[in-house]
Parts: structure tokens; C-alpha cells; sequence
């Protein structure tokens, strides 16, 4: 259901959206804040996610290491 919100916008803001309404990339002010809260929401989605990865990699403890061992691995794909 629809909501009437009243935000208040600095002129940079009041100016880009504007401009993206006079371009004719959008139909109204609500179509510019609907477009830039849809980017916003996913890209907090994709942040918890990458932070849920980097906490499992963390809790996944210490990874065996060898440099001579990657070194050999390497020189074997080269050739």
C-alpha cells in the first residue's frame, strides 16, 4: 500500500532528480526515490551477506599454508 512521506532534500538532490525527471529517465520524484531505494536495499543485502561469508571464513580457523607447496603447484600448471 501506498504512503505519502515528506522528506526534505538538500538543492544537490533536489537538482539530480530534476535532472534525471527533465532527461525523461524518469517519470516523477517517486520514481527517483523508489529506483534509489531499490539500489540501497540491495546493496545493504549484498554487505550482510559478504559480512555473514567473512564471519564463517573467520570462524572456519586457520587454513594449512605452504609457499613451496602453492610455488610447485604453480610451476606444475605452467609446464
Amino acid at each position: 500500500m501506498s504512503k505519502n512521506t515528506s522528506i526534505t532534500l538538500g538543492e544537490h538532490f533536489d537538482g539530480f532528480i530534476s535532472k534525471q525527471i527533465a532527461e525523461g529517465r524518469y517519470a516523477s520524484t517517486s520514481e527517483v526515490v523508489r529506483a534509489a531505494l531499490r539500489l540501497l536495499e540491495d546493496n545493504e543485502q549484498k554487505l550482510a551477506t559478504l559480512r555473514k561469508l567473512l564471519k564463517e571464513g573467520e570462524n572456519s580457523g586457520t587454513a594449512e599454508y605452504s609457499y613451496e607447496a602453492l610455488m610447485n603447484e604453480l610451476d606444475d600448471d605452467i609446464g
